[in-house]
């Protein structure tokens, strides 16, 4: 999978932080550095030293390239290093578009696949995999227990789960039909599964196996009812530590036929010597130790409000190697989202994202594992933009006012070349009822007033916070 979110950054990054991107990478760096306010300790990325043009591709390609040489067997363990480290830094300099959780469960994987022997059976490595799963999902169950909201606990939350999600599929139109009751039932399935089930991650092989199979279940309804980008898919890769060897070995001939490569490598590898072992076990047992109590001290702060050895972990927060998860901690129960209009030749014209909602008779795509970080991110900026309009949301008008063509893939109709005015509406999106046609209704909220191209500065950076 971390093989999949490189594809996905790759196709992207330039627009999210190149040169002519939306967030420039280098002159926000630069800022920094003048005013020497934060270093690397805060903002770990190796950007600090590489970020043309070309760093910024031949940091992606390098991350893939060693994505493919762990799963062909080449130093898999130094790979996973070397290449969450690479995304870490991808992911500090692009800023809002991956600061999302399944960024930093990516990270953490990579750091604990690390620590992990493939050449002999490691009972340490396992047991490292079952806590980041347990950690991922009872904390999401916390999370969801302790909403302001009580939505979870009053079993209202997943009557707009799949009207409101960021990036709903077609099938999300019909999941939000089902009955009220289902999603009462669905509700306090959530909870059940999320802060009882985990612990069977812990017990005999059955009890890994039931619960594996509920949460595979759970990501598959993610899959086929809202784009999440490679969330669900990296967790269904984290069920395969509930597996024994046995039901792995029923697997031998499937894996054999997708990663031959990689399986002949790890069945045919030599047994490490009683040396090499105990290495492993003194380099490994520290780290691992560190990584558990950070775990537990980040957990205790955020859940429980009790500060456990914060000058343990509160140093490592930065670089992402254990995190808190919240997944779904409450459902916000509208969708606004911004719609872009621009006027030339007298007219004004709304233009359609590709993958988030505009047309009200265009179905939801299904764009997942990818994800596009704009269309994803907006919908944060539609909920919140009476608050204030980010640097992102700025620089969109701004490259739509003066560079349309740094901005037009995200676009699925044509942006005008010299446009005279840029404004946004807001739009309350719901699903259509069964009956009536199309997938959305739609709503004017609010609208800005138009904003003269005249009067936007050009540049690379965002433009200040007027005229918006």
């Amino acid at each position: 999978m971390a093989l999949v979110a490189w594809a996905s950054l790759g196709v992207q990054v330039q627009l999210l932080i190149g040169p002519e991107g939306l967030l420039p990478v280098g002159p926000w760096l630069d800022a920094l550095s003048a005013r020497g306010e934060v270093g690397f300790t805060a903002l770990p990325t190796w950007m600090w030293w590489l970020r043309d043009e070309w760093a910024l591709t031949g940091g992606v390609f390098l991350g893939a390239g060693l994505c493919v040489a762990a799963l062909v067997g080449l130093a898999p363990r130094l790979c996973f290093a070397v290449s969450g480290a690479l995304y870490l830094g991808q992911a500090v300099a692009c800023r809002d578009f991956l600061s999302f959780q399944w960024d930093n469960l990516l990270i953490e994987c990579c750091f604990v696949a690390a620590l992990i022997a493939r050449d002999h059976r490691d009972r340490v490595g396992s047991l490292l995999l079952r806590l980041l799963l347990f950690k991922l999902y009872f904390e999401s169950g916390l999370a969801k227990w302790q909403s302001h909201l009580g939505d979870w606990q009053d079993l209202s939350a997943m009557h707009a789960y799949y009207e409101t999600a960021p990036l709903p599929t077609a099938l999300a139109w019909f999941a939000h039909h089902l009955p009220g009751w289902w999603h009462d039932l669905e509700s306090a399935f959530t909870l059940f599964f999320e802060l009882l089930l985990p612990f069977a991650i812990f017990g005999p092989r059955k009890a890994r196996l039931a619960a594996g199979a509920v949460f595979t279940l759970f990501q598959l309804v993610n899959i086929a009812t809202a784009n999440y980008g490679f969330f669900p898919h990296l967790a269904l890769v984290l069920h395969i530590s509930l597996l024994e060897d046995r039901d792995v070995a029923r697997l031998n001939g499937w894996l054999s036929s997708v990663i031959p490569m990689s399986w002949a490598s790890w069945k045919t590898a030599p047994p490490p010597s009683r040396a090499r072992r105990r290495l492993h076990a003194a380099l490994v047992g520290p780290l691992a130790a560190l990584w558990l109590l950070a775990s537990v001290g980040m957990g205790l702060a955020r859940f429980a409000d009790v500060e456990l050895l914060p000058a343990l972990w509160a140093p490592l927060r930065p670089f992402r190697v254990a995190n808190n998860y919240h997944l779904f901690g409450h459902i916000t129960t509208e969708r606004v989202e911004p719609q872009f209009e621009t006027l030339a030749g007298g007219v004004w014209v709304e233009h359609d994202m590709h993958y988030k909602p505009g047309s009200a008779d265009r179905a939801p795509p299904f764009v997942s594992p990818h994800q596009p970080r704009v269309d994803f991110r907006l919908w944060f900026y539609g909920l919140a933009f009476r608050r204030g309009h980010p640097g992102y949301v700025r620089a969109l008008v701004e490259r739509l006012c003066h560079n349309p063509a740094a901005v037009q893939p995200l676009f699925a109709t044509d942006l005008p070349a010299e446009p005279v005015a840029v404004r946004i509406g807001y739009w309350d999106y719901r699903f259509t009822e069964a009956l009536e046609d199309g997938w959305w209704t739609r709503t004017l909220v609010d609208r800005t007033e138009a904003i003269p191209c005249a009067k936007v500065p050009g540049g690379d950076g965002p433009p200040p916070d007027r005229p918006l």
